[in-house]
């Protein structure tokens, strides 16, 4: 009784959060209504974010090249090679490899993904760090796949796969799956070489496409993920990938010096490494409220917050553990260089 009491409540919230990003089936007992998806209330969300993210990409098509749109377009992901003058690159990696500031790592399975935050006391004294993300040449792609005109979240991200899952786990990464039901952007720009035996990003080719197939998928697994009171990424198996008629996914076993920006609306995952790695990268993501019209609410523009994106929900994390209201997903581990092995934090 009390439960119903609490939804009828909240009722007025559940319904605004059909135009946001909230994702979860079982968070909200609007969106995960096997009923309202039966009915087609799922669709109308991936369909109605679609046509926004299309509205706004217009309004930024000026940030990118035409060949740059194109590949987009049909793939899904834009990928560049060399991207970073070979002098400054050199700097750049030096700079990250002798860092140290305070990081923090998630556990999944046998992987282990940590984070160094690029905030701006950080930045500050790493010129060719500086100038990398300052360049228009990768954060304008970032803004054209990710359809709003706002400062990313950034920081040095290092995957420490290891080779050994019956121990600790499989990595759900290694799922193809979709991040959410819209368009979201991410971008890995990787370090050293990326070598196929040590998981590389993976992309289905194509697959940020809202084809018939795919939406008629996106009703399936709505009414399956209400029924289950699941989540919003969906996973995607090698039967499911021949009913959409897609491709096998690329595989990025790319070198230095790449960058990789996708729109994780289409299926991805990372490759399971058949052999102890550790890959280091700049990563930077992007996922504002998918129904706005606005290109250039950026909440950077808020005092402390430009360059503290990444810092920021932890700092709510923290106080959330504090008070007993969640659990800890990222866990504080020191200041280790990026690569360098730690024991784990989790408790």
């Amino acid at each position: 009784m009390a439960l119903k009491l609490k939804d009828i409540l909240l009722s007025p919230w559940y319904a605004i959060e059909i135009l946001t990003g909230e994702k979860s089936f079982s968070n909200n007992p609007i969106i995960g209504s096997e009923a309202l998806n039966r009915r087609g209330l799922h669709v109308w969300r991936v369909k109605a974010a679609a046509r926004m993210v299309d509205y706004r990409r217009r309004k930024l098509k000026h940030l990118v090249a035409p060949a740059d749109r194109q590949a987009y377009a049909e793939n899904g992901y834009i990928e560049k090679r060399n991207l970073v003058p070979a002098d400054q690159f050199r700097q750049l990696v030096a700079e990250i490899e002798g860092l140290q500031v305070p990081a923090r790592e998630m556990y999944e399975g046998n992987a282990v993904t940590r984070r160094t935050p690029l905030t701006p006391e950080v930045v500050a004294r790493l010129p060719a760090v500086k100038a990398f993300l300052e360049s228009p040449e990768w954060t304008n792609l970032i803004r054209y796949i990710g359809g709003f005109d706002v400062e990313p979240v950034i920081s040095v991200q290092t995957i420490f796969a290891d080779a050994s899952p019956k121990e600790k786990g499989k990595d759900p990464q290694t799922n193809l799956h979709m991040d959410t039901f819209h368009s979201t952007v991410k971008a890995w720009f990787f370090l050293h070489d990326v070598p196929v035996e040590e998981g590389p990003f993976t992309y289905v080719k194509g697959s940020h496409k809202l084809t018939r197939r795919r939406l008629a998928w996106h009703k399936r697994k709505s009414i399956l993920a209400s029924r289950n009171h699941g989540g919003g990424a969906f996973r995607l198996s090698p039967d499911e990938l021949k009913y959409l008629h897609l491709p096998e996914p690329t595989v990025f076993s790319v070198p230095a010096n790449t960058l990789v920006v996708g729109d994780t609306f289409g299926f991805h995952a990372r490759g399971a490494s058949t052999r102890p790695s550790i890959r280091v990268e700049i990563y930077a993501s992007q996922r504002p409220n998918p129904f706005l019209p606005f290109i250039h609410l950026d909440t950077a523009a808020l005092p402390f917050v430009k360059g503290r994106k990444q810092v920021i929900p932890w700092i709510f994390e923290d106080l959330g553990v504090k008070l007993g209201l969640a659990k800890r997903k990222w866990f504080p581990i020191g200041k280790p260089r990026p690569g360098e092995p730690v024991p784990s934090a989790k408790r």
